[in-house]
Formats: C-alpha cells, structure tokens, sequence
C-alpha cells in the first residue's frame, strides 16, 4: 500500500515529467561530450562566491591548525546513493581542499539524516553540532519543506533563529540550498530559494546557491539527468561531485 509520502512523491515524478519535459531532454546549449557533467558544472561556476568572508577558517589553516567542520542536513548531506564516503559532498571538498592547501588539517563530522527539515536540523544543533565544537558549519536545508504550507516570512524566520543558534555557539556557517533536479523543480522551490537566500544575507553569513550552480550547468548544456539521481530528486555522483568541488574552491576564496 502507498503511503502519503509515496504518493506525493508519484506525484512530484509524474508532475515533473508533465510540466519539465524540456529540462530534462533538450539542453539550453551544446554540451561538450568530451567534458564530464561535473567538470562543465565547476567550469561555469569557477568564479562562484560565497558572499561572505571566513576569518575564523582562515586564521585556523594559516596557523595549520586543525579544522573542526560540521555538516548538518538531510539527504543530500549523508550522500544518498554513494556508498564511499569519499564521493560524498564533504568527502570531495576535503580531497579538493587539500589539493588546494596543502598541509591543511581538518576533521569533517558528517551529521547528515534523511528526509530531515530545517525544524528538525535545528532540533539536533545541541547533539549533532554543539557536542562537536566546530569551526565551521555547513548547514544544507530546504528539499524536505516544500510541503511546510507556510508563509515566506515564516521559512525565513525559522531560518534566521538557526543560524543566529549557530552564530552563539562560536561557529562560522555556510549556508546550502536545494538540488536543480526534476523533482524539486515540480514544488514551491522559489519560496524555499528565497527565504534561504534572504537569511542568509540578513545574518551576513557565507551561503553557497546549489540550485543556481547546478541550474547554471544545464543552461550550459549539462542533461539534468548527469546532475540527479535515478530517483529525480538526489544528486548523482556527478552533482556531488561538483557541488564539492565548487564549496571548496569557494571556501578557498573566502579566505583571502
């Protein structure tokens, strides 16, 4: 028997299907076949920034000091679909971070729970963040509440307290945003999209737009379908892959 969570997700794939049939067939430009879905996405995102300084991570690799990173979120962040932890987000952004400071130290604890939302990410920040005593935070949020039903300003502000719980326990954040894939396109994305990015400039925090980084890479000329999972809705390896590789070379960025 279907459950209410397998039905609406039936019917976020069928909707998808029905109103993105372009998205997912046709790309917006030529694709260089000889380039992989994740080297075009890093490609067009080199410049990428995260809107916001880092002093506190910065100060810690000049020193050689160890990193203590945190990140917490849902499915995207314990890397559903990817048996190698290597292959994760964090796991790509620790390979790509050592390339590009070598001699960095850091400790990435991946507090990660699938089909969590920003209440419940929250709810854990004592447990699942706090008891790690990071430096750094990299807070992913937003796939699950599509069916919230609230308000903007309501996102917004529940946002806002985490991050302000964040700011009090000395860490330095960067924000995460949803996935450019069929299913989150067949939601109210926009309303999660902007509540995040308000936030985030309201808290002055560092924010990294997932969504625009993986729809720049279709516009492009990416297939949306190299970016997501068989699923429609995860990334696959090749979004996290990019997504990794993106954060670190943006974090780098973010230090000088």
């Amino acid at each position: 028997m279907l459950t209410g969570l397998h039905l609406r997700l039936n019917f976020a794939r069928a909707l998808a299907v029905v109103l993105f049939p372009a998205v997912l067939l046709v790309p917006h430009r030529s694709y260089a076949q000889s380039a992989s879905a994740a080297e075009t996405c890093l490609a067009v995102n080199q410049n990428l920034s995260l809107g916001a300084k880092l002093p506190r991570t910065a100060a810690i690799f000049k020193s050689r000091k160890l990193l203590k990173i945190v990140a917490i979120g849902s499915s995207s962040t314990v890397g559903l679909w990817m048996n190698d932890p290597a292959k994760t987000y964090q796991g790509v952004m620790q390979t790509e971070l050592m390339r590009l400071i070598p001699g960095a130290q850091m400790d990435i604890v991946n507090s990660g729970r699938n089909g969590d939302t920003i209440p419940g990410n929250i709810a854990r920040f004592e447990s699942d963040v706090f008891a790690h005593h990071p430096d750094l935070v990299i807070w992913q949020m937003g796939g699950n509440d599509f069916t919230w039903m609230e308000s903007g300003d309501s996102l917004e502000q529940k946002i806002i307290g985490g991050i302000q719980m964040l700011k009090a326990n000395g860490a330095e954040i960067i924000l995460m945003d949803q996935q450019y894939t069929p299913m989150i396109l067949a939601t109210q994305y926009a309303k999660m999209q902007a509540a995040i990015a308000s936030a985030a400039r309201q808290e002055r925090v560092a924010y990294l737009p997932r969504f625009e980084m993986m729809h720049k890479a279709v516009d492009a000329g990416v297939p949306i379908t190299s970016l997501a999972a068989w699923d429609g809705l995860h990334m696959s390896g090749e979004g996290y892959d990019c997504t990794g590789r993106v954060l670190a070379r943006a974090i780098v960025a973010a230090l000088k």
